[in-house]
């Protein structure tokens, strides 16, 4: 079994604020596995909304003020290791961890039930409440390390565990079917493309809102019709024309979603990226008997269910570019222009 050092390289949030706050780092203590915990040795790592707005204290609703600025609503500790999307492999256990499962190649799944041997409710997300994955040792419960048997890489595989649970989260909590017509937004980006996947693993019929330079490669990825951002969704798909609404926008055009649901449609949302603050006509709410599902903490086997996807070769990994650990600035600039399909990956071993 190889040496563990006793430090290690990666990347502390001092503070909330811009990149600046981002220290790259060569001597972080290794940390040591607890009862009930793994050492995981970090092979790659997926970049995220959820890290970014982290960093700046979006998901704060008392403006400068970040005492709720955690993705639980409670304060930060700093320094903060954040990386909520890992791939890698264990290297050590704590106690009551079978030593069997040193040498798993593993994702961890990012919203935790439990950490730091407590029960967690409401969930931990990993690289928020805890120490994540930007650096090259994490720890994690062990029943959040989930073994991957997969001929994909390190940096395919750490494209999936944000995006891809956030999903089909929304998918398993708007019980998509394929009697749906299943209408995305922000298609392009980690949790739109991987939408378009698990949605049409359901069998449902999408239809993808994206810049219309990205058209064929939503196509590509199954999505049955694209619209443009922006469009008149209205005067594009009709009213009542929609079953499920799965949003990672918002913004102005929030209301349009509505109006092209059918009775009894329902709206999952996970994301605000073009404005979080929208107007509402509650009538359009009851009087279509509409059902809304803010999606957050994953559903119990929604984390299994996208590892056995993984196995089976049903979704495609889509790493748009990758960078060394020490270039998060970079990776973090491209990821927030938005002119790519897929993910930014930091590569973390060496």
């Amino acid at each position: 079994m190889s040496t563990i050092a006793k430090t290690m390289k990666g990347i502390l949030l001092t503070g909330h604020g811009g990149p600046e706050m981002l220290q790259y780092r060569n001597d972080i203590p290794v940390p040591t596995p607890a009862a009930d915990e793994v050492l995981i040795r970090v092979a790659a790592a997926g970049i995220n909304n959820t890290d970014i707005n982290t960093r700046i204290a979006w998901y704060s609703k008392k403006g400068a003020d970040s005492t709720d600025a955690g993705w639980s609503g409670d304060a930060l500790t700093f320094p903060r290791i954040q990386g909520a999307d890992v791939c890698g492999t264990i290297v050590a256990v704590g106690d009551n961890v079978s030593e069997e499962r040193i040498g798993e190649r593993v994702l961890i799944e990012p919203c935790l039930t439990q950490a730091k041997g407590q029960q967690r409710n409401p969930p931990w997300y990993f690289g928020s409440e805890c120490d994540g994955g930007f650096a090259e040792y994490t720890v994690v419960a062990a029943q959040h390390a989930f073994a991957v048997n997969s001929p994909l890489s390190d940096l395919q595989l750490a494209s999936f565990p944000c995006s891809y649970s956030t999903a089909e989260n929304m998918l398993t909590r708007s019980n998509v079917s394929a009697q749906d017509t299943v209408l995305i937004s922000g298609a392009s980006g980690g949790v739109g493309s991987a939408a378009i996947q698990l949605a049409k693993a359901r069998g449902a019929y999408v239809i993808a809102i994206t810049s219309p330079s990205k058209n064929q490669l939503l196509l590509d990825l199954g999505a049955d019709q694209v619209l443009p951002r922006g469009a008149d969704l209205v005067e594009g798909l009709g009213e009542n024309s929609v079953d499920v609404v799965i949003d990672l926008v918002a913004g102005k055009q929030w209301p349009e979603f509505l109006q092209v649901l059918r009775p009894h449609g329902r709206y999952a949302v996970s994301g605000a990226i073009a404005g979080p603050i929208v107007e509402l006509d509650v009538r359009t709410l009851y009087l279509k008997d509409l059902s809304f599902f803010g999606c957050t903490v994953l559903a119990k086997g929604v984390f299994e269910n996208l590892v056995n996807y993984i196995e089976q070769g049903k979704i495609t990994p889509l790493v748009a570019k990758s960078f060394p650990l020490k270039e998060i600035n970079a990776a973090q600039d491209l990821f927030l222009k938005k002119e790519y399909v897929g993910k930014m990956v930091l590569s973390v071993a060496e």
